[in-house]
Protein backbone atom coordinates (compact mmCIF):
# COMPACT_ATOMS: atom_id res chain seq x y z
CA UNK A 1 0.00 0.00 0.00
CA UNK A 2 1.16 3.50 -0.68
CA UNK A 3 3.08 4.86 2.62
CA UNK A 4 1.17 8.03 2.79
CA UNK A 5 -2.29 6.69 2.67
CA UNK A 6 -1.50 4.01 5.03
CA UNK A 7 -0.42 6.63 7.63
CA UNK A 8 -3.57 8.31 7.01
CA UNK A 9 -5.79 5.65 7.48
CA UNK A 10 -4.60 4.99 10.61
CA UNK A 11 -6.76 8.35 11.64
CA UNK A 12 -3.57 9.73 13.23
CA UNK A 13 -2.61 13.20 11.93
CA UNK A 14 0.02 13.37 9.56
CA UNK A 15 2.72 16.06 10.12
CA UNK A 16 4.97 16.89 7.36
CA UNK A 17 7.12 19.15 7.58
CA UNK A 18 8.53 21.34 4.80
CA UNK A 19 12.37 19.88 3.23
CA UNK A 20 14.19 21.74 0.61
CA UNK A 21 17.43 19.41 0.42
CA UNK A 22 18.40 15.16 1.40
CA UNK A 23 20.33 16.73 4.34
CA UNK A 24 17.29 18.26 5.74
CA UNK A 25 14.69 15.37 4.78
CA UNK A 26 17.10 13.05 6.90
CA UNK A 27 16.98 15.48 9.52
CA UNK A 28 13.05 15.56 9.57
CA UNK A 29 13.13 11.71 10.06
CA UNK A 30 15.39 11.29 12.25
CA UNK A 31 13.75 13.96 14.59
CA UNK A 32 10.66 11.56 14.43
CA UNK A 33 8.46 12.87 11.59
CA UNK A 34 6.65 10.03 9.83
CA UNK A 35 6.14 12.20 6.49
CA UNK A 36 7.69 15.08 4.72
CA UNK A 37 6.79 17.94 2.30
CA UNK A 38 9.12 18.97 -0.43
CA UNK A 39 8.30 22.00 -0.75
CA UNK A 40 8.17 24.34 -4.35
CA UNK A 41 8.53 27.39 -2.61
CA UNK A 42 11.74 26.31 -0.58
CA UNK A 43 13.23 24.94 -3.25
CA UNK A 44 12.70 27.93 -5.57
CA UNK A 45 14.27 29.78 -3.39
CA UNK A 46 17.43 27.32 -1.87
CA UNK A 47 18.41 28.28 -6.35
CA UNK A 48 17.66 31.76 -5.56
CA UNK A 49 14.34 31.77 -7.77
CA UNK A 50 11.45 33.24 -6.47
CA UNK A 51 8.37 30.87 -6.24
CA UNK A 52 5.90 31.86 -9.31
CA UNK A 53 6.50 28.20 -11.24
CA UNK A 54 9.64 28.87 -12.62
CA UNK A 55 11.25 25.63 -11.96
CA UNK A 56 11.40 22.56 -13.58
CA UNK A 57 10.01 19.41 -13.71
CA UNK A 58 13.38 18.04 -14.26
CA UNK A 59 15.11 19.77 -11.33
CA UNK A 60 12.45 19.00 -9.34
CA UNK A 61 12.34 15.34 -10.22
CA UNK A 62 16.30 14.96 -9.74
CA UNK A 63 16.23 16.50 -5.93
CA UNK A 64 12.88 14.49 -5.35
CA UNK A 65 15.36 11.29 -6.25
CA UNK A 66 18.03 12.46 -4.07
CA UNK A 67 15.74 12.92 -1.02
CA UNK A 68 13.70 9.68 -1.27
CA UNK A 69 17.31 8.00 -1.57
CA UNK A 70 18.07 9.88 1.96
CA UNK A 71 15.14 8.87 3.53
CA UNK A 72 12.27 5.86 4.02
CA UNK A 73 9.18 8.14 5.13
CA UNK A 74 6.45 9.12 2.36
CA UNK A 75 7.27 12.38 0.61
CA UNK A 76 4.99 14.39 -0.77
CA UNK A 77 5.94 16.64 -4.14
CA UNK A 78 4.66 20.31 -4.06
CA UNK A 79 4.38 20.27 -8.76
CA UNK A 80 2.79 24.04 -8.69
CA UNK A 81 0.32 23.90 -11.46
CA UNK A 82 2.02 20.62 -12.98
CA UNK A 83 4.08 22.22 -15.61
CA UNK A 84 1.61 22.67 -17.69
CA UNK A 85 -1.67 21.31 -19.60
CA UNK A 86 -3.43 17.73 -18.64
CA UNK A 87 -0.60 16.16 -20.45
CA UNK A 88 2.37 17.55 -18.49
CA UNK A 89 1.14 16.03 -15.23
CA UNK A 90 0.45 12.70 -17.25
CA UNK A 91 4.46 13.12 -17.73
CA UNK A 92 5.16 14.68 -14.27
CA UNK A 93 3.06 11.82 -12.00
CA UNK A 94 5.63 9.17 -13.83
CA UNK A 95 8.72 10.92 -13.43
CA UNK A 96 7.66 11.47 -9.66
CA UNK A 97 6.59 7.71 -9.52
CA UNK A 98 10.52 7.26 -10.66
CA UNK A 99 11.79 9.42 -8.32
CA UNK A 100 9.74 7.59 -5.26
CA UNK A 101 7.42 10.08 -4.40
CA UNK A 102 4.23 8.77 -2.29
CA UNK A 103 2.17 11.79 -3.23
CA UNK A 104 2.49 14.92 -5.55
CA UNK A 105 0.41 18.27 -5.25
CA UNK A 106 -1.21 20.26 -8.01
CA UNK A 107 -2.92 23.23 -7.71
CA UNK A 108 -5.46 25.54 -9.87
CA UNK A 109 -3.92 28.73 -10.30
CA UNK A 110 -3.14 30.26 -13.63
CA UNK A 111 0.73 30.99 -14.51
CA UNK A 112 2.47 32.29 -12.88
CA UNK A 113 1.36 30.80 -9.99
CA UNK A 114 2.01 33.00 -6.61
CA UNK A 115 2.58 32.07 -3.46
CA UNK A 116 -1.00 31.13 -1.95
CA UNK A 117 -0.75 33.75 0.50
CA UNK A 118 -0.24 36.85 -1.53
CA UNK A 119 -2.28 38.87 -3.55
CA UNK A 120 -3.93 39.27 -7.00
CA UNK A 121 -3.69 35.52 -7.93
CA UNK A 122 -6.06 33.95 -10.35
CA UNK A 123 -7.61 30.65 -10.99
CA UNK A 124 -8.02 28.63 -13.65
CA UNK A 125 -11.73 27.42 -15.05
CA UNK A 126 -12.71 24.24 -13.32
CA UNK A 127 -12.84 22.13 -15.92
CA UNK A 128 -8.81 22.50 -16.47
CA UNK A 129 -7.95 21.43 -13.18
CA UNK A 130 -10.82 18.71 -13.10
CA UNK A 131 -8.37 17.61 -16.28
CA UNK A 132 -5.24 17.57 -14.63
CA UNK A 133 -6.24 15.64 -11.54
CA UNK A 134 -8.10 12.80 -14.04
CA UNK A 135 -4.68 12.77 -15.77
CA UNK A 136 -2.55 12.20 -12.35
CA UNK A 137 -4.80 9.66 -11.17
CA UNK A 138 -4.41 7.90 -14.45
CA UNK A 139 -1.11 8.13 -15.06
CA UNK A 140 -0.37 6.89 -10.80
CA UNK A 141 -2.32 4.11 -11.14
CA UNK A 142 -2.87 3.79 -7.66
CA UNK A 143 0.93 4.52 -7.02
CA UNK A 144 0.45 8.42 -6.04
CA UNK A 145 -1.72 10.00 -3.82
CA UNK A 146 -3.41 12.65 -6.09
CA UNK A 147 -3.25 16.45 -3.41
CA UNK A 148 -5.83 18.86 -5.07
CA UNK A 149 -4.81 22.29 -3.39
CA UNK A 150 -7.92 25.47 -4.54
CA UNK A 151 -6.31 28.73 -4.30
CA UNK A 152 -10.22 30.05 -4.46
CA UNK A 153 -11.07 31.39 -1.32
CA UNK A 154 -8.79 34.41 -1.23
CA UNK A 155 -10.03 34.34 -4.99
CA UNK A 156 -13.83 33.81 -5.65
CA UNK A 157 -15.11 32.99 -1.80
CA UNK A 158 -15.68 30.38 0.37
CA UNK A 159 -18.45 29.03 -1.87
CA UNK A 160 -16.35 28.91 -4.77
CA UNK A 161 -13.45 27.02 -2.79
CA UNK A 162 -15.80 24.47 -1.69
CA UNK A 163 -17.79 24.19 -4.74
CA UNK A 164 -14.30 23.37 -6.52
CA UNK A 165 -13.02 20.98 -3.53
CA UNK A 166 -16.39 18.76 -4.54
CA UNK A 167 -15.55 18.44 -8.65
CA UNK A 168 -11.92 17.87 -7.58
CA UNK A 169 -13.00 14.88 -5.53
CA UNK A 170 -15.46 13.41 -7.84
CA UNK A 171 -12.47 13.99 -10.32
CA UNK A 172 -10.45 11.07 -7.86
CA UNK A 173 -8.42 13.29 -5.89
CA UNK A 174 -7.17 11.76 -2.89
CA UNK A 175 -6.63 14.33 -0.30
CA UNK A 176 -7.75 18.33 -0.82
CA UNK A 177 -5.94 21.55 0.35
CA UNK A 178 -7.71 24.38 0.81
CA UNK A 179 -5.11 26.98 0.76
CA UNK A 180 -5.50 30.23 2.47
CA UNK A 181 -7.90 29.94 4.61
CA UNK A 182 -8.39 32.89 7.21
CA UNK A 183 -9.77 31.71 10.23
CA UNK A 184 -10.28 28.05 12.63
CA UNK A 185 -13.97 28.69 11.19
CA UNK A 186 -13.09 28.28 7.76
CA UNK A 187 -11.02 24.96 8.28
CA UNK A 188 -14.16 23.76 10.45
CA UNK A 189 -16.83 24.61 7.89
CA UNK A 190 -14.67 22.66 4.98
CA UNK A 191 -14.35 19.72 7.29
CA UNK A 192 -17.70 19.49 7.93
CA UNK A 193 -18.78 19.90 4.09
CA UNK A 194 -15.48 17.59 2.10
CA UNK A 195 -15.66 14.33 3.09
CA UNK A 196 -12.05 13.24 1.55
CA UNK A 197 -9.08 13.70 3.52
CA UNK A 198 -7.72 17.34 4.33
CA UNK A 199 -4.65 19.25 4.32
CA UNK A 200 -3.64 22.26 6.21
CA UNK A 201 -0.64 24.60 5.73
CA UNK A 202 0.38 26.05 8.73
CA UNK A 203 2.75 28.53 6.87
CA UNK A 204 4.35 31.76 8.73
CA UNK A 205 3.49 35.33 7.34
CA UNK A 206 0.39 34.46 5.72
CA UNK A 207 -3.38 35.05 6.16
CA UNK A 208 -3.94 31.62 7.91
CA UNK A 209 -3.98 32.46 11.87
CA UNK A 210 -1.17 29.96 13.26
CA UNK A 211 -3.21 26.87 14.59
CA UNK A 212 -1.41 24.16 16.22
CA UNK A 213 -1.49 20.44 14.99
CA UNK A 214 -3.74 19.78 18.25
CA UNK A 215 -6.38 21.95 17.02
CA UNK A 216 -5.99 20.75 13.63
CA UNK A 217 -6.22 16.80 15.16
CA UNK A 218 -9.67 18.18 17.18
CA UNK A 219 -10.75 19.80 13.64
CA UNK A 220 -10.27 16.52 12.13
CA UNK A 221 -7.69 17.42 9.40
CA UNK A 222 -5.58 14.34 8.03
CA UNK A 223 -2.25 16.48 7.32
CA UNK A 224 -0.50 19.46 8.05
CA UNK A 225 2.45 21.00 6.34
CA UNK A 226 4.80 23.49 7.17
CA UNK A 227 5.91 24.14 3.77
CA UNK A 228 9.07 26.73 4.44
CA UNK A 229 9.91 26.74 8.06
CA UNK A 230 13.02 24.99 8.12
CA UNK A 231 14.16 27.16 4.58
CA UNK A 232 13.70 29.94 6.94
CA UNK A 233 15.37 29.01 10.03
CA UNK A 234 18.10 27.70 8.13
CA UNK A 235 18.61 31.06 5.87
CA UNK A 236 17.73 33.29 8.99
CA UNK A 237 21.19 30.94 11.34
CA UNK A 238 23.16 31.54 7.94
CA UNK A 239 22.43 35.22 7.72
CA UNK A 240 23.30 35.63 11.38
CA UNK A 241 26.76 33.38 10.90
CA UNK A 242 27.58 35.14 8.05
CA UNK A 243 27.13 38.30 9.73
CA UNK A 244 29.20 37.20 12.77
CA UNK A 245 32.20 36.21 10.71
CA UNK A 246 31.81 39.71 8.81
CA UNK A 247 31.90 41.57 12.18
CA UNK A 248 34.15 39.45 14.23
CA UNK A 249 36.76 37.94 12.29
CA UNK A 250 35.57 34.93 13.66
CA UNK A 251 33.13 32.34 14.60
CA UNK A 252 34.06 31.37 18.17
CA UNK A 253 31.14 33.72 19.45
CA UNK A 254 28.21 31.36 18.04
CA UNK A 255 29.87 27.54 18.05
CA UNK A 256 26.70 27.18 20.25
CA UNK A 257 24.34 27.90 17.90
CA UNK A 258 25.76 25.86 15.33
CA UNK A 259 25.93 22.16 14.53
CA UNK A 260 28.88 19.94 15.75
CA UNK A 261 30.54 18.15 13.13
CA UNK A 262 29.37 14.98 15.37
CA UNK A 263 26.10 15.93 14.85
CA UNK A 264 26.25 16.58 11.43
CA UNK A 265 28.35 13.14 10.69
CA UNK A 266 25.05 11.65 12.75
CA UNK A 267 22.85 13.06 10.43
CA UNK A 268 24.51 11.38 6.92
CA UNK A 269 25.51 8.34 8.83
CA UNK A 270 28.91 9.10 8.58
CA UNK A 271 30.29 6.76 11.15
CA UNK A 272 28.27 3.68 8.76
CA UNK A 273 30.61 4.80 5.74
CA UNK A 274 33.87 4.59 7.76
CA UNK A 275 32.69 1.21 9.37
CA UNK A 276 31.70 -0.32 6.22
CA UNK A 277 35.42 1.32 4.48
CA UNK A 278 37.40 0.00 7.11
CA UNK A 279 35.65 -3.66 6.56
CA UNK A 280 36.14 -4.09 3.09
CA UNK A 281 39.70 -2.68 3.65
CA UNK A 282 40.64 -5.55 5.60
CA UNK A 283 38.90 -8.25 3.27
CA UNK A 284 40.85 -6.47 0.40
CA UNK A 285 43.90 -6.66 2.44
CA UNK A 286 43.51 -10.17 3.84
CA UNK A 287 42.46 -11.49 0.01
CA UNK A 288 46.44 -9.84 -1.07
CA UNK A 289 47.95 -11.64 1.70
CA UNK A 290 46.23 -15.08 0.80
CA UNK A 291 47.38 -13.99 -2.86
CA UNK A 292 51.17 -13.69 -1.88
CA UNK A 293 51.54 -16.84 -0.08
CA UNK A 294 50.27 -18.44 -2.64
CA UNK A 295 52.87 -17.06 -4.86
CA UNK A 296 55.54 -18.14 -2.32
Amino acid sequence: MNKLKSLIQRKEIVVAPGVFSPFVARLAEKTGFHAVYFSGAAFSNNLALPDLGVITMTEVYNEVSRITDAVSIPVIVDLDTGYGEAVNVQRAALHMIRAGASAIQIEDQVLPKKCGHLPKKEVVEVEEMVKKIIAAKDSSSGRLMVVARTDARSVEGMDSALDRARAYSRAGADVIFPEALQSVDEFIEFRKKISKPLLANMTEFGVTPYISVEEFRKIGYNIVIFPVTTFRAAMKAAERALQTIKKYGTQKGMLEAIMTRDEVYKVINYYEYESADSSIMKRARALLKRDNSGRN
